[in-house]
């Protein structure tokens, strides 16, 4: 004779996951990811205004500094909210600068149809600019003809 026993635990489980699904299902239809800048992409002649004018580079080939606020920016391996307004296809629409070629060459050199990998995350090496005081003392100088 089968134990009633053991039927118990297999119902409680079956109900726990019924409602842990029935909650995502509502939470997901609960967000309206149309008004998420990440998922909605970039209006048709969408102009986002500068908040600085670009500070002067100091060296050859120094990433070009960031002259507005990225706060709420994401930069995921999903999505990349820099590209919405830099990419190749919406610089023309939102007035950015086109994102470089050299960011479409691999390691190897080779040309690529979309960013490379090691271009993808834009703030490994490009910042927010700042007009501050360092935090420790330094005797950089920009090279010849650099930082005016």
């Amino acid at each position: 004779m089968k134990s009633p026993v053991r039927k118990k635990p297999f119902f409680s489980c079956m109900a726990a996951l019924m409602l842990m699904m029935s909650g995502a299902a509502l939470a997901v239809d609960a967000v309206d990811l149309s008004q998420s800048p990440e998922v909605s992409g970039v209006q048709e002649n969408m102009r986002i205004p500068k908040e600085q004018d670009r500070m002067a580079l100091n060296y050859v080939n120094q990433p070009p500094m960031i002259p507005h606020s990225i706060d709420g920016y994401q930069v995921t391996t999903n999505t990349n909210r820099c590209l919405a307004c830099h990419g190749v296809e919406h610089y023309r629409n939102t007035g950015a600068p086109r994102i470089s070629p050299t960011h479409f060459m691999d390691s190897d050199g080779k040309v690529l149809s979309g960013v490379a990998p090691r271009r993808y995350f834009c703030l490994q090496c490009h910042v927010p600019q700042a007009d501050a005081a360092p935090i420790v003392d330094n005797t950089f100088e920009p090279s010849k003809g650099f930082g005016k």
